[in-house]
């Protein structure tokens, strides 16, 4: 069998479980080929470039499929949490809260505006997708991706209607909201996972912070160094205001502080968290116990409104060899060590490689469709073809771990990527996010050398 016929024949066989909810035989032949379009060979991966190389004669079929057919995404997403799960869900797992930004030219493309893009670093025209990415042993999957509308889509509604945005959504979400609905719906699913991570931009969020831990998950998070905190030994008293009635509220028997003060007289420590490529990764860290100014606020002698002390959590702190200073929250329990509190908070990083592997591999950010329907559709088979490369690479490398006599070889080697570059040839490079190595994916699309 060629290896074009036996990569088609394979993701066919993969993809059935997805297939069948669709039922329209056009549906089914249309989706695999779309998914072959994102995986297989060609810079572009818009519409029309992919029709080209995968079914020259059926564009508008293509077409038809991804933006206007009443199918239900529904089935195929939860699909996609079912296998992901079983491919790198678990205890050891954590699932990374982010955003990411698809740059776009023009106003009509649905929910795009001036906001800021975190590729590009500044503000520029662009979508922005909130995601969930569940990761184990620096292995991503991400499985989910929803579009974040701005202010100025959400007070236009004949520009919802004519992007097709459903009419529940016209109201205003922050991003922590549509994260916390989607964690939800992953929950729901019995997706397993260890904890939840996120940066700054979710995790400066009091009611995000305060919902993660309302449904009973460990949480690592960013903030800023602004951000009030109590020593976690504060008491909440009477207040001793001699003027008015006595106020019934209890108060905090000291003020809080700003983060960075709070770190300043701690203790730094040296911390590597993992070996990369170009050896071990290390930081100065430390750790203190606070509890969080993030509950309501209450006047206090003579001073401004201060916020009341919430639940007891860590405040950490990163110092980079950059001269760059990081801090961060979680309800990890106080015996946790500070290599435990930054190993955890390094876990983010594979939600950003999982990012820029979709965008550049897989043309999530190539889409020219306007709609919100043509959109998350593009997204999900995007979602989905990532997912059937990493079952490709992780089942090839679990079955070299069967021919290896002795304890197994550890997963970050590169060696053990190289494993798949006689099954994944050429065309279409796509980087290991365990160890960086290169493997091409050209051979499964029976593409000449």
């Amino acid at each position: 069998m060629s290896t074009s016929v036996a990569w088609e024949h394979e993701l066919q066989s993969w993809l059935e479980p997805f297939l069948t909810p669709l039922r329209h035989p056009a549906r089914r032949r249309m989706c695999p080929l779309y998914v072959a379009g994102l995986i297989g060979p060609g810079a572009r991966k818009s519409l029309q470039p992919m029709a080209a190389r995968v079914a020259p004669a059926d564009y508008d079929q293509l077409h038809h499929f991804v933006a206007v057919s009443p199918w239900d995404e529904a089935p195929l997403e939860a699909e996609l949490l079912a296998q992901a799960n079983r491919l790198v869900g678990g205890p050891d797992a954590v699932l990374v809260i982010d955003d990411t930004a698809l740059p776009k030219k023009g106003t009509h493309s649905v929910g795009v505006t001036s906001q800021y893009a975190g590729v590009l670093g500044k503000k520029a025209n662009c979508q922005s997708l909130v995601s969930l990415t569940l990761a184990k042993d620096e292995v991503p999957v991400p499985i989910m991706l929803r579009l974040f509308l701005p202010e100025t889509w959400i007070k236009d509604p004949e520009r919802l209607q004519h992007a097709g945005v459903p009419e529940a959504l016209w109201t205003e979400r922050s991003k922590p909201e549509i994260a916390l609905a989607e964690l939800r719906r992953v929950m729901q699913a019995r997706v397993s996972f260890g904890a939840v991570l996120a940066d700054a931009g979710y995790g400066i969020s009091a009611p995000f912070r305060q919902a993660l831990s309302a449904l009973g998950l460990l949480w690592a998070v960013g903030t800023v160094r602004i951000q009030k905190v109590y020593p976690a030994d504060v008491q909440m008293v009477a207040s001793t205001t001699t003027r008015g009635r006595p106020r019934k509220t209890l108060v905090p028997d000291g003020e809080a502080v700003s983060a960075e003060a709070m770190l300043a007289k701690a203790s730094w420590r040296r911390i590597t968290w993992r070996r990369g490529t170009k050896g071990p990764l290390r930081a100065k860290f430390a750790a203190v116990r606070v509890r969080v100014a993030d509950r309501p606020a209450v006047y206090l002698r003579g001073h401004a409104n201060q916020h009341l002390p919430g639940d007891e959590v860590w405040l950490i702190g990163e110092h980079r060899s950059s001269g760059e200073r990081k801090y961060y929250l979680s309800n990890l329990p106080p015996n946790a060590s500070l290599k435990q509190l930054a190993s955890l908070i390094k876990a983010r990083w594979v939600c950003e490689q999982a990012h820029q592997q979709l965008k550049e591999e897989l043309g999530l950010d190539h889409f020219e469709g306007r709609s919100w329907r043509g959109l998350h559709r593009h997204a999900l088979l995007t979602l989905i073809a990532y997912l059937f490369l990493q079952h490709v690479r992780l089942r090839a490398a679990t079955g070299e771990k069967r021919k290896v006599s002795g304890p197994p070889p550890q997963p970050s080697l590169p060696a053990n990527r190289r494993m798949l570059l006689d099954h994944l040839a050429h065309a279409m490079r796509l980087r290991c996010p365990m160890c960086h190595a290169r493997f091409t994916l050209g051979s499964m699309m029976g593409v000449p050398k």
